[in-house]
């Protein structure tokens, strides 16, 4: 849609494109999820290893490190996930692309790249 030559929102064709690729992040990001998950399960499963009578501090110590690494990856993961499937909603309302703050669309290169943007780069400057 254009008034008077300024593009107010992305075409249909164009919200298309970019539903694939949220689409195709959102099978990827997911399926680091699970692995992820996978990871912090077989953290949790110790096996025999938790009945050996050597006392190994260092390595419980890395191994809580790395349940709480896990655990703060697919906590980021998530979010990273329900803010691509929020792109989507705004794709169905036709509302994706607008920045939040100026109201202005958002660069295709920058959505592309992150597509889960809300807010454009004029108004992620204007922030700091």
């Amino acid at each position: 849609m254009e008034t008077n030559n300024i593009q107010v929102r992305y075409s249909d064709a164009e919200l298309a494109e970019f539903k694939e690729i949220i689409l195709k992040k959102i099978e990827k990001a997911q399926a680091d999820l699970d692995l992820i998950k996978s990871a912090y399960m077989n953290d949790l499963n110790n096996g025999t290893d938790d009945t050996s009578p050597t006392f190994k501090a260092f390595e419980e110590g890395s191994e809580t490190l790395s349940k709480e690494a896990n655990s703060q990856l697919a906590t980021r993961q998530e979010k990273f996930l329900r803010d691509l499937r929020n792109a989507l909603v705004r794709i169905e309302n036709k509302t994706y692309g607008i920045c939040r703050v100026t109201g202005k669309l958002i660069e295709k290169e920058r959505l592309k790249l992150v597509p889960h943007a809300t807010m454009s780069m004029e108004a992620k400057l204007q922030q700091r």
